[in-house]
């Protein structure tokens, strides 16, 4: 799989988890602590990016592969619709909203150049963990 031993390695769940990390340090604000329920979707969708890279990493074949990467790019896509909520909520500043979304559409394109990437390589079969 290009080279990947591990989906650390991987570009694009590097910056999914970046987009993850920038959201837990929203969501630990006290302002977000009562909206339950825009909190748990918040951490659900900024949480799915980079676990389907990781779960699709694990799957056997690049087909499967870009199955779950395309789910993690739709969850990049939800994070930043609930950050324009969190904007519109007052709940982070315009400079924070922006910040997100660099990191969220960076998250993004990585996603869409990893589909890419899979969709003209066959690749082996991944290998089974040590």
């Amino acid at each position: 799989m290009a080279g990947w031993k591990t989906f650390e390695e991987i570009a694009a769940w590097q910056l999914a988890r970046a987009l993850k990390i920038r959201v837990d340090e929203y969501l630990k604000r006290p302002e977000f602590k009562h909206r339950f329920r825009f909190c748990d979707q918040l951490s659900d969708s900024a949480r799915s990016g980079p676990a389907n890279i990781a779960e699709g990493f694990g799957r056997h074949g690049n087909r499967e592969f870009a199955r779950f990467v395309r789910i993690a790019k739709g969850s990049e896509a939800e994070v930043l619709n609930h950050l324009i909520d969190a904007r519109d909520q007052e709940l982070i500043t315009d400079a924070e909203f922006r910040e997100g979304e660099h990191a969220a559409r960076k998250a993004m394109k990585a996603a869409v150049g990893l589909i890419k990437h899979l969709e003209r390589t066959s690749g082996p079969e991944p290998k089974e963990p040590l």
